[in-house]
């Protein structure tokens, strides 16, 4: 029996479970064999939800990451065919287009991990997606040499009209077609860590920083969104060195 105090609270109060930060690359959200329909992610998610539920039977409290670098363009995509058809509606922001990719991708995977807790007949812990903001520098040369690319690949021919039309920078892709890119500044701070922190003690499965968290400059006390995308994997660094993790696990094919 474990000795105790006359306040009745342990001598040696029980250690916390370590933590590992899991970040999920865009290899583990795509079905083996490819496939990039919504169909498709959710599938790839039911598979990546095994290895993350063999974690937390293990022991483990899991932190989720994970990249967006395809959903983000193809949102991005979207919404600026939409704004281009419907002259009264604006282009909406990078930023917004991260946090949309945030909730969506989130979606897919909170449901999936819920859903693989049941099938092995475990009472699934609290599981929640937090949209994630990530502060970075204003000065970051990154803004002046854009080189993530996202979205889907173009002709030649799309690619010039894209940066005709809509101002965007387009590269080639290794000899695959051209593709837009932009910014990825160095991630500085998390915002919301106290929020993920609270949840992580508090026994939940989080999902958060997705594609990197939504970029975002401070001014005064305002936070302006970026037009970037961040590295999953620096910002999943910045994450796991943030909540003082025991582990960082990338999690690919």
């Amino acid at each position: 029996m474990e000795k105790t105090r006359q306040n009745n609270l342990p001598i040696n109060p029980p250690i916390p479970p370590p933590t590992v930060v899991i970040a999920v690359g865009g290899n583990a959200l795509a079905p083996e064999g490819g496939g990039t329909s919504l169909h498709d992610q959710a599938r790839a998610a039911a598979d990546t939800a095994k290895y993350i539920v063999d974690a937390v039977e293990q022991g483990w409290r899991v932190v989720l990451t994970h990249g967006n670098g395809p959903q983000v363009g193809i949102i991005n995509n979207a919404m600026t065919d939409y704004a281009n058809h419907i002259k009264s509606t604006s282009l909406t922001p990078l930023s917004v287009c991260v946090a949309m990719s945030q909730a969506y991708i989130g979606y897919d995977l909170q449901n999936s991990i819920h859903e693989e807790f049941l099938t092995r007949g475990i009472e699934p812990p609290p599981i929640a997606t937090m949209l994630t903001q990530t502060r970075v520098d204003a000065d970051d040369p990154a803004f002046q040499a854009p080189t993530k690319p996202i979205g889907t690949f173009m002709t030649q021919e799309e690619a010039r009209e894209a940066a005709g039309e809509r101002g965007w920078v387009v590269h080639e892709d290794a000899g695959r077609g051209f593709r837009r890119v932009v910014a990825s500044p160095q991630p500085q701070e998390i915002i919301e860590l106290n929020a993920i922190r609270a949840m992580v003690e508090d026994g939940s499965l989080v999902i958060c920083c997705g594609g990197g968290g939504i970029p975002v400059i401070q001014q005064g006390c305002h936070l302006s969104g970026a037009v970037a995308v961040l590295d999953k994997d620096l910002a999943a660094s910045l994450l796991a060195d943030s909540l003082a993790a025991d582990f960082l696990l990338m999690l690919t094919t």
